[in-house]
């Protein structure tokens, strides 16, 4: 069963899956918010933003980096570029989480500059919400029978139809279920995220629990594009993986700088 038939309508459980995690990461953040002293309708008032940036930015990660299955579909960057109506036609092709971190951050910007609010503290806010929405959204790939990895006789394991295999792996059942596996690890990010924000919501400056989203999510998705078969290649490189690699690089560089001891021989040079 593919989704929830309502007549004419008929709701996909990848799509309905995404809004929950949506509706979960809202909901946290604005609890988040309470809890700090700040008006929880700054979250809702932020919905709309992150959603038409991020979805925007997604998309547009998407066209410009077509995936393997894509480009088996014909649905490459010229193609869309061609056809600029499918560039709309949501429901064809795909998204990329690297555009939606792109498109959200710079809404959060935006948002924070227009409304005076500090860029890292709201950020802060709504970290553990982002990784909660991506641990449920990611569980939606289960029924779309994708973000799958390498065969494996391994327990933990998928069984992917013939009609969904990548060309060249027509003969296996079995993959690893990637989804599951960065699902589990966003919901592990989660918990680290709440745990730190207890236990050291003194010793917290503003943009590190955000820092930590970043980092422990990049990491992750950097070290499973080792095992993804889909994958987006420009100019032979793995254009994900790359991406995230120097995300948690650049991340790491900036937990670095914040330590006093650093910021204090930085100052003195």
């Amino acid at each position: 069963m593919d989704g929830i038939s309502l007549g004419l309508l008929t709701l996909r459980w990848n799509g309905l899956l995404i809004a929950l995690g949506i509706a979960f990461g809202a909901l946290l953040s604005a609890v988040r918010a309470t809890r700090r002293d700040a008006d929880p309708e700054i979250i809702f008032d932020l919905f709309l933003p992150l959603a038409v940036w991020g979805t925007l930015g997604a998309r547009l990660w998407h066209i410009f980096t077509p995936s393997f299955s894509a480009l088996e579909l014909g649905l490459t960057t010229r193609y869309y570029f061609s056809n600029p109506i499918e560039i709309a036609a949501f429901w064809t092709g795909g998204y990329g989480i690297a555009g939606a971190w792109l498109g959200g951050i710079l809404a959060l910007w935006y948002f924070s500059r227009k409304n005076g609010y500090p860029f890292g503290e709201l950020a802060d806010i709504l970290a553990p919400g982002l990784a909660l929405a991506q641990a449920v959204g990611r569980l939606g790939n289960y029924f779309n029978q994708e973000l799958y990895g390498l065969p494996t006789t391994f327990p933990l394991k998928i069984f992917i139809d013939p009609n969904h295999r990548l060309s060249g792996f027509e003969t296996f059942n079995f993959f690893q279920p990637l989804f599951a596996y960065e699902s589990l690890l966003n919901f592990a990010n989660l918990i680290l995220l709440l745990w730190l924000s207890r236990r050291f919501a003194d010793k917290l400056r503003h943009g590190d629990l955000f820092l930590v989203y970043l980092g422990f999510y990049s990491l992750v998705r950097a070290l499973l594009e080792f095992l993804r078969l889909d994958v987006s290649l420009v100019n032979g490189l793995n254009i994900n993986q790359v991406f995230f690699a120097l995300v948690f690089l650049g991340v790491a560089a900036s937990m670095l700088l914040r330590l006093p001891a650093v910021q204090k021989t930085v100052k003195s040079l």
